[in-house]
C-alpha cells in the first residue's frame, strides 16, 4: 500500500459533514490506519523550535471513524467485546519486533508501536498513540489516544498517560526520549515531559498544574523541563477554613536535575529487552 501523506491529508482535511458523506471514506480510513501504524501520519509533531503542536486534521480523521461506524460485537479471548468497527484490536506479527507479553494487553488499530517496544500485561494503547523505539509500557499502564511517547521511555506500572481527541486542535500528552515515568504517575491535558525527565511515583500533572522548581526558584506550567526530577509535594491551601484544618494541596516539585546517581537509580534492566 502506497502511503502518500499529501493525498491522505487532502482527503481528511475537510469538514466532518463532507467526510461523512464521501463514499471513499471507508477505503481511506483503512489507508489512515496503516499510515498511523507506520508512523507516516502522527497526531502531533515536534517543530524546529521545540514546541509540540497537534495535527488537527489527523485527530479529525480519527473522530470521523468513530462517527460513521456502528457498535458491533467483537470476539475476544474468553469474553466478547463491543466497540465501533473503525478501531478493532491491532494484531502483530514477528516482523514487527514488538514484545507483546502474554497476559491481556490490548493495542487499538491506528496506534504506532515501534520496533523494540515492550508491552507488559495488561497494558492498553489507544488509537492515534505513538510509542517509539525501545520504550517499555509496564503492567496496567495506559497510553491514551494520540499520546506521543519517545524513544527508550519507561512507563512504570499503572502510569496513566491521558488521551486527548477533542477538541481536534488540542495538544496531546507528550513524553520525550529517555524519560522515566514512575508507578501510578498521571499525565493529562497536554502536558509535555521533556527528554530525560524523571517523574517519581505518584506524581500527577495536568496542563494547568503549577510545578514548583525548587532548584531555580520558579513556577512552571504545561511542561516538565529536560532532565528535571519531579517528586510529589504539597503546599498549604489558602483560606481560614483550610488553615484551621491544616489542609494541603498537591504540588509537584522539581528537587534536582538528572545526574549520574539518578541515571543509576532509573536504569532499565537491559536483559529484559
Amino acid at each position: 500500500m502506497v502511503l502518500d501523506l499529501p493525498s491522505i491529508r487532502a482527503f481528511f482535511d475537510r469538514t466532518a459533514e463532507e467526510l461523512a458523506g464521501d463514499p471513499e471514506a471507508p477505503a481511506m480510513h483503512q489507508v489512515l490506519l496503516v499510515a498511523l501504524e507506520a508512523g507516516v501520519v502522527r497526531a502531533a509533531e515536534r517543530h524546529e523550535d521545540g514546541t509540540w503542536r497537534a495535527n488537527a486534521w489527523v485527530k479529525q480523521a480519527i473522530l470521523c471513524g468513530f462517527r460513521r461506524t456502528g457498535l458491533v460485537e467483537m470476539p475476544g479471548p474468553g469474553f466478547p467485546m463491543f466497540d465501533k468497527t473503525a478501531y478493532p484490536p491491532r494484531h502483530f506479527n514477528l516482523e514487527d519486533a514488538v514484545r507483546l507479553v502474554p497476559g491481556g494487553t490490548a493495542v487499538r488499530r491506528g496506534a504506532h508501536i515501534a520496533h523494540g517496544v515492550v508491552l507488559m500485561p495488561p497494558a492498553y494503547v489507544n488509537v492515534g498513540a505513538f510509542v517509539d523505539e525501545g520504550t517499555m509500557v509496564d503492567s496496567h499502564a495506559l497510553v491514551g489516544s494520540c499520546a506521543q511517547i519517545g524513544k527508550r521511555v519507561h512507563l512504570s506500572a499503572a502510569a496513566q498517560i491521558g488521551g486527548v481527541l477533542e477538541p481536534a486542535g488540542a495538544r496531546p500528552v507528550v513524553v520525550e526520549d529517555d524519560a522515566f515515568v514512575g508507578g501510578l504517575v498521571g499525565l493529562f491535558e497536554g502536558i509535555v515531559v521533556r527528554k530525560r525527565a524523571v517523574l517519581a511515583s505518584g506524581v500527577v500533572i495536568t496542563g494547568s498544574t503549577v510545578i514548583y522548581d525548587l532548584v531555580h526558584g520558579r513556577e512552571l506550567r504545561a511542561e516538565v523541563p529536560e532532565g528535571a526530577v519531579v517528586v510529589p509535594g504539597s503546599r498549604p491551601a489558602s483560606g481560614d477554613y483550610a488553615r484551621s484544618h491544616g489542609l494541603q494541596l498537591a504540588a509537584p516539585c522539581i528537587v534536582k536535575y538528572r545526574d549520574d546517581k539518578t541515571d543509576a537509580a532509573t536504569a532499565l534492566e537491559q536483559a529484559l529487552r
